[in-house]
């Protein structure tokens, strides 16, 4: 290992190292601000240091990771996001939990577990972030000890993430006996070399596909999201929607990109059919929901259906760039949007200790009563929803014009419809919080500490620049891409 090479990891080290400092800090002075404190000061000093590691971009450390623009965006992303979900916890575990300090410990370590899946560009680094995130995961989703929900939550994740897992890991194993390399490049140029017949590689790129297209509860994978993301502390939750499901895409992509999957036709159509059935499923089974955790739900499966388009517009190589910035754009915008949906639920739900309960009555005339987190929850579902002037507008508008550049039709016909069913639940949310109530309906007025106002106001303000003034984001990613 050369300086170079410590000066490219950066951003892995200083997460790394603050995970030490924060184990002994618990161990000598049992303190939740500090810990939370010092949680996002690490996460803050790992995201700068990509900046510093970016002066040597793209360099490949070991056969394992490569240090390039593309990854270090998707780190600062993740940082960033582990930092505002270690701020909204902060007021909300020290109701939920009887140990609070490892909860930050925990989310500390998925969020590395993020970074390396970003970095990855090796079957053994994408397994290693993969179990790191998961594992850490297992636990912050069972985290609040005085209700049986998350226990069940968590239980529910565990056995079938271990699964998906174990499939995906069976899966590589297949590929390593065909190509006798683990490395995603070299691994895409054995595939047409091999001696096995093409019914292996086949059945090994299945698994490997539904052990991650789980992790990114694409359907039909999709059957654990709702009770999951019901049971998990909302800013676990939150985290679990952007941060993870955004960390996996990113490995996904890579994977595709480095290997040039796109060849193999049968299996980018597979993704589009994928794609289609998440966009469509994810939109109706949200419109029946009243419980705004499980409407979030499969508003997700939904959102990762728009994601997977890009797939089936990378066929054509001349395209491949310009999708690579959609899937880009969308993920930074969507993982904003997310963060601020789950934040304003993790508000809510501070003091709800026996069981997070929030259904659309419960945020009747929220606007009124507290415009801030009124105009928070507003900006997410406009965004979520797509809305012009809003992050999500965007976003999707780049999708749409990779998927009109690639050809995609069909999939771009699904793209609408699911966004023009998308509008109905999430209008219905706003509607909510608009109506004014009668005097002997009013809700409680919730608490809100000073740096979850401050964070509001910062998402707010991301969210309407990245869809206002979008052109430094789109430049920025045209130059790495």
């Amino acid at each position: 290992m050369t300086v170079a090479d410590f000066q490219a990891l950066s951003p892995l080290l200083v997460l790394a190292g603050g995970a030490t400092v924060l184990m002994l800090q618990i161990a000598f002075v049992r303190s939740v601000s500090l810990t939370a404190a010092l949680t996002v000061l690490t996460m803050a000093l790992a995201a700068l240091s990509c900046v510093h590691a970016a002066q040597i971009a793209p360099l490949q450390v070991t056969p394992l990771l490569q240090a390039d623009s593309f990854a270090l965006l998707f780190c600062v992303l993740f940082c960033i996001g582990g930092a505002a979900t270690a701020l909204l916890s902060q007021d909300y575990i020290r109701h939920h939990g009887d140990e609070p300090e490892e909860y930050f410990l925990l989310l500390m370590l998925s969020t590395l577990g993020a970074c390396v899946l970003a970095y990855a560009v090796h079957v053994a680094s994408l397994l290693l972030g993969l179990e790191l995130l998961s594992v850490s995961l297992y636990a912050l989703i069972a985290y609040p000890n005085k209700s049986i929900l998350p226990l069940e939550a968590a239980a529910k994740y565990l056995v079938l993430s271990g699964a998906a897992s174990a499939t995906a890991l069976f899966g590589f194993a297949l590929l390593y006996a065909a190509t006798g390399t683990l490395e995603f490049t070299a691994l895409g140029q054995q595939l047409d070399n091999t001696q096995m017949g093409q019914s292996v590689l086949l059945v090994g790129a299945a698994m490997v596909f539904t052990g991650l297209g789980f992790k990114l509860s694409l359907v039909p994978f999709h059957l654990w999201t709702p009770d999951v993301y019901d049971g998990a502390p909302a800013p676990i939750t939150g985290f679990l929607a952007s941060v993870a499901k955004a960390a996996v895409f990113v490995a996904l992509l890579r994977l595709f990109l480095d290997a040039d999957l796109f060849r193999y036709r049968i299996l980018v159509e597979i993704t589009g059919f994928l794609a289609i059935l998440s966009m469509l499923a994810g939109n109706l089974l949200a419109l029946l929901q009243t419980n705004i955790k499980r409407m979030l739900a499969y508003s997700s499966i939904a959102h990762i259906g728009y994601l997977m388009i890009i797939f089936m517009a990378c066929i054509t190589s001349d395209n491949r760039n310009l999708a690579s910035e959609a899937a880009a754009y969308y993920l930074v915008a969507y993982t904003a949007t997310t963060i601020a949906a789950f934040g304003l639920l993790t508000l809510i739900c501070a003091h709800q200790v026996e069981r997070e309960n929030v259904e659309l009555h419960h945020i009747s005339g929220l606007f009124w009563r507290q415009p801030l987190l009124g105009g928070l929850m507003l900006v997410a579902m406009l965004s979520l929803a797509g809305i012009p002037l809003t992050a999500g507008f965007v976003a999707k508008f780049y999708i749409f014009n990779a998927a009109v550049s690639g050809h995609n039709w069909v999939l771009l016909a699904t793209l609408i419809l699911g966004s023009g069913i998308g509008i109905y639940y999430y209008l219905r949310v706003v509607y909510y919080m608009t109506r004014r109530l009668e005097q002997h309906h009013v809700q409680p007025t919730v608490v809100v500490s000073w740096h979850a106002k401050a964070l509001s106001c910062i998402l707010i303000a991301g969210i309407l620049l990245l869809g206002t003034m979008p052109q430094s984001l789109m430049a920025y990613l045209r130059s790495i891409l």
